[in-house]
């Protein structure tokens, strides 16, 4: 009779409790890092589930829990993270809620951007003019709920970034091309227009409130583009996208506030007397299509603000029970229902109001000249300086996709996170570029349609392709053909609006000649 050998009953050494390494990241907070020794591995949620931490168990139990993890990873209880990401701005902290979605989408949808529809309205008309800005609202909320859905699309993956996003969809190399370029351009172009209008604004609450006191001496335009750029980079040095909440809480009720008193106190004058609602006619047929078209650029560039959608999304934890599209979608519902309240009464109200008469700087420029002595002063410093705030609230949260980089780009050479020093200098680099910019081509309206035209398939196009290339949708089906149709219409409108956008940039834009400093 054989003896089988006894079983050996293996000890395993008690272990301290496991933590998560943290250091201190730029801004003072602290985030789940790798230790500082290069050999030694970073703390995951399952690293208690490793086949190094098993190696005395029995070989069923380890192949139960090995399988266990890889099947929680796989539906998305655990989420993997990027390490560097604890050390980047978008996604240093992680606290966010429904309410900071609210305010930054809010914040960067509604704003300078909405000023200039009647300009939209004074070549379109009335019909066409309703038409156009209705669907492309609608679209615009689609493509966001597209975007908003597609943030974990695959289990245990986050998207914290259009770009990352983009890659997924088309693949690495065709992502970065198609999302990288017309994302930064809408970022440093929207800081650059944002310098101007901010710039612009400022000399002219300076008037108002100073009057013939401080005609003497007055600071001249340019000087007012650097106060303005000064004060963004003041407030540039907020550490990260959760950090900045309270701005954009501000610039959302500026926003609100501004866009209100502007459309009503134009409505509420009596109206100029040459007054037409006929769209403007120009010289020549081609010389009309391509205004239509510029005019139909500075609509789609009225909702912008897709492009940070990953990345506001980003700043929220998430679970599988408790997924970070529920917060989002809900707190987006309420902005856009605020940017409706915003953007459809300045352009009917505006067109109603002017006209063709409409300046090319918009509503508020028409305010200013036509009745600049029959509103209070008081009442009009005080629109004028909520735009001011608007304008220096809208420049962190498009700037923060800029930022963030920049500091990729760091972490990743050095595999350190950015020092103080190196991040301010990093904001104030950009601050400054932006600034330079702005003088050398000081263009408002030409250039919100080609900047409409050259971003809109981040808005309207990108995102349907995506959702065809992740969801993968039943071909042939009502959903499949809605998102191509959808898709290929952007890419169409793009181009054309693009085209628009520099003949209105050639005509209208060089006409002004460059900016020379007064």
């Amino acid at each position: 009779m054989d003896e089988r050998p006894e079983m050996e009953l293996v000890s395993i050494p008690a272990t301290p409790r496991a933590s998560t390494p943290e250091i201190l990241t730029p801004s003072g907070q602290r985030s789940p890092r790798p230790p500082s020794n290069p050999k030694s591995t970073a703390w995951t949620p399952t690293s208690l589930i490793s086949p190094r931490f098993l190696s005395p168990i029995g070989t069923p139990m380890k192949r139960v829990l090995i399988n266990m993890k890889g099947y929680l990873e796989e539906v998305g209880h655990l989420t993997k993270l990027n390490p560097q990401d604890a050390w980047l701005p978008i996604t240093e902290s992680r606290n966010g809620n429904a309410h900071y979605a609210a305010f930054h989408n809010l914040n960067a949808g509604v704003g300078f951007q909405a000023l200039v529809l009647p300009v939209a309205f004074a070549f379109l008309g009335w019909s066409w003019g309703i038409i156009c800005l209705t669907i492309a609202y609608f679209w615009q909320l689609y493509t966001l709920w597209i975007l908003v859905k597609l943030h974990e699309a695959v289990p245990g993956r986050r998207y914290n970034r259009y770009v990352e996003l983009a890659q997924a969809a088309f693949g690495e190399r065709l992502g970065v091309w198609l999302a990288l370029f017309p994302t930064v351009y809408l970022s440093a172009g929207t800081a650059t227009a944002l310098i101007l209008i901010g710039g612009e604004t400022m000399k002219l609450f300076f008037q108002i409130v100073c009057g013939p006191l401080c005609s003497s001496n007055p600071l001249s335009t340019v000087e007012w583009y650097l106060v303005f750029t000064s004060l963004c980079i003041v407030l540039s040095q907020l550490p990260n996208l959760n950090s900045i909440a309270g701005l954009s809480l501000i610039g959302a009720i500026t926003a609100i506030t501004y866009s209100t008193m502007v459309w009503v106190l134009s409505v509420s004058q009596p109206r100029p007397p040459p007054i037409s609602y006929e769209p403007l006619r120009s010289p020549s047929y081609s010389a009309s299509v391509f205004s239509v078209l510029n005019a139909l650029g500075i609509i789609a560039f009225a909702f912008r603000g897709h492009n940070l959608a990953m990345e506001i999304q980003a700043t929220m934890p998430s679970t599988f029970k408790h997924p970070a599209h529920v917060p989002m979608w809900r707190g987006a519902k309420v902005a856009y229902f605020f940017i409706a309240m915003c953007v459809f009464p300045i352009a009917i109200g505006g067109f109603w109001a002017y006209g063709n008469l409409m300046p090319p700087g918009g509503i508020l420029s028409a305010l200013y000249r036509f009745h600049n002595h029959d509103i209070p002063r008081g009442l009009l410093a005080t629109t004028f300086l909520l735009v001011v705030f608007n304008c220096l609230s809208s420049f962190q949260i498009y700037s923060m996709p800029v930022f963030d980089s920049f500091e990729a780009g760091y972490t990743s050479r050095t595999n350190r996170p950015c020092s103080i020093w190196v991040r301010s200098g990093f904001r104030v680099f950009y601050g400054f570029v932006s600034f330079f910019i702005g003088v050398a081509l000081p263009f408002l309206s030409s250039l919100a349609g080609l900047l409409g035209g050259l971003t809109l398939p981040v808005t309207f196009a990108y995102p349907c392709f995506m959702w065809v290339l992740i969801k993968k949708p039943q071909r042939f089906s009502f959903n499949w053909y809605l998102n191509w149709t959808l898709g290929v219409l952007g890419i169409a409108f793009s181009l054309a609006f693009s085209v628009g956008g520099v003949w209105s940039m050639v005509n209208n834009g060089l006409k002004l000649k460059f900016f020379k400093p007064a």
